[in-house]
């Protein structure tokens, strides 16, 4: 299980790091943060590593985003530290550091950064980073500068090229104006994995129990970015690890008094039990339909019926391709 710490003092080290802020995991991330897993992509010779030292794999995280920070407004996020946590352990990742971001840390220069927080702090043996990374006061630090820096102490710095394909650079904001489109292909592509939902099961109107299509309620870390409102086929992994396919939908519900809270609810297909209190994890595998407006619960209870089906019906698919 990976070791999740945001203090220096509890650090597993030395270790070998990918640093950047990673929202989503994404292809790109994932190129990045290879080199720490694959030994090869970074010589150990290279390193500072004492004779038999093994370095921790370390991925080096902010929170809250940068941009948050300096906006002073909320980023919603494609990976909350616990999603990105999971995804990271997933990878094979050994420790996941999360340094807290505030003026203290935004007004080290390039030059202490990589001292104290890296070399110092982390004990650094090797560090991956992005082709475009930049870091300390005003972003002035550059992939480059970080290699020149940390090679006064021994430290290799492998500068990972950005990973494009037919539309151009893989990136969080390509992912972002995917799921705002409802296109979860292309979110999917990008991602290297379908785009995921998680949260706990909690008690709702049960309006879906009264048309005949009981739904699960799910609490939404308020940070996770949500994507089109409107109702998708969907994998669900429940909290004993089995998966299920169902329908979600993700909205405000504007057939019985539109609410200003977007809720996600998930009907499970061919399914009966107690979810509450559950952990929960959906997976959008196909985008059904916009959200909208019925003129009555008869007319929303057709529907559903009909989102069921092609639910089924694109999840079989997804499964045969």
């Amino acid at each position: 299980m990976v070791w999740i710490t945001s203090a220096l003092d509890s650090v597993l080290s030395p270790t070998t790091i990918a640093l950047g802020n990673f929202d989503g995991v994404h292809r790109g991330h994932q190129r990045v943060i290879a080199p720490i897993l694959n030994g090869p992509a970074i010589d150990p010779s290279d390193s500072a590593a004492e004779p038999g030292s093994m370095p921790v794999s370390t991925v080096v995280s902010f929170s809250p985003h940068p941009k948050a920070f300096f906006s002073g407004r909320s980023h919603p996020l494609l990976t909350p530290m616990d999603e990105k946590a999971q995804v990271l352990d997933r990878l094979g990742i050994e420790q996941f550091v999360i340094l807290p971001f505030g003026r203290s840390l935004a007004n080290l220069t390039p030059e202490d950064f990589t001292v104290e927080i890296l070399i110092r702090g982390l004990q650094a043996r090797a560090i991956a980073v992005g082709a475009d990374f930049h870091f300390g006061r005003g972003r002035s630090g550059t992939a480059d500068r970080l290699r020149e820096i940390a090679a006064e102490f021994g430290v290799p710095v492998k500068i990972v090229s950005l990973m494009s394909d037919q539309e151009g650079r893989i990136s969080s904001s390509r992912i972002r104006a995917a799921l705002g489109d409802g296109d979860v292909h292309r979110a999917q592509a990008l991602l290297g994995r379908p785009y995921a939902i998680a949260g706990r099961v909690e008690a709702g109107q049960q309006l879906g129990r009264q048309l005949g299509f009981p739904t699960a309620n799910l609490t939404i870390p308020p940070e996770k970015l949500l994507p089109r409102l409107g109702v998708y086929a969907v994998r669900v992994t429940l909290a004993d690890g089995s998966l299920r396919p169902g329908v979600t939908n993700i909205g405000r519900r504007p057939t019985v008094g539109e609410q200003a809270a977007v809720t996600v609810e998930v009907h499970l297909l061919d399914w009966s039990g107690d979810l509450y209190g559950q952990w929960v994890t959906i997976e959008l595998i196909d985008f059904l339909r916009p959200e909208q407006r019925f003129a009555s619960l008869t007319d929303l209870k057709t529907q559903i019926e009909q989102d069921r089906q092609q639910a089924r019906d694109r999840l079989t698919a997804a499964t045969l391709s």
